[in-house]
């Protein structure tokens, strides 16, 4: 997916508002690249731009810290957000066998979204779950010992809830 700024007027505003707090503030890069998540739900390479020049620190430190840390995306994520945990108790339980699954059945590699947007998918290291492994989160519900061929229903029920209208 591009990782073109699809925003609205309401949601530069936001952003607009929050860097005005913090002109001229290098020291708050995280916690505004934080919140910027948050508005956007990404991180618009237009948005980082911005920072940027806001804050006065090189558009390269900016990319550096998205890079760095893991719960900054730069990619639009799906209505839904699956995490597969591959800790040492998930990956022994079977946690490869549930990521091969969703490649199979959803066509989704770890930091992929499907096409029509419903989900994304990411591979955590640790849910602090070893006793329920393999554990799954989707939307922060947590799933325990799940077998691979539990996965298409799982996900079947956030698709209902999508078109029930009762997704985000």
């Amino acid at each position: 997916m591009s990782s073109a700024c699809r925003c609205g007027g309401e949601l530069t505003s936001k952003l607009n508002s929050l860097l005005e707090e913090h002109r001229g503030q290098p020291a708050a890069l995280i916690q505004v690249l934080h919140r910027t998540q948050q508005i956007y739900g990404y991180l618009p390479r237009e948005a980082l731009k911005k920072i940027s020049l806001v804050l006065h620190v090189p558009l390269s430190k900016v990319y550096g810290v998205v890079s760095f840390y893991s719960l900054f995306s730069i990619y639009p994520k799906g209505r839904h957000q699956i995490s597969v945990c591959k800790g040492t108790a998930c990956y022994v339980r079977g946690a490869g066998q549930l990521l091969s699954r969703l490649k199979e059945e959803m066509g989704l590699e770890p930091g992929q979204t499907t096409p029509d947007g419903e989900f994304s998918l990411e591979v955590v290291r640790c849910l602090g779950a070893c006793g329920l492994a393999p554990a799954v989160v989707v939307d922060g519900d947590v799933y325990a010992r799940v077998l691979p061929e539990s996965m298409s229903g799982i996900l079947a029920a956030y698709q209902r809830k999508a078109a029930a209208g009762g997704g985000r």
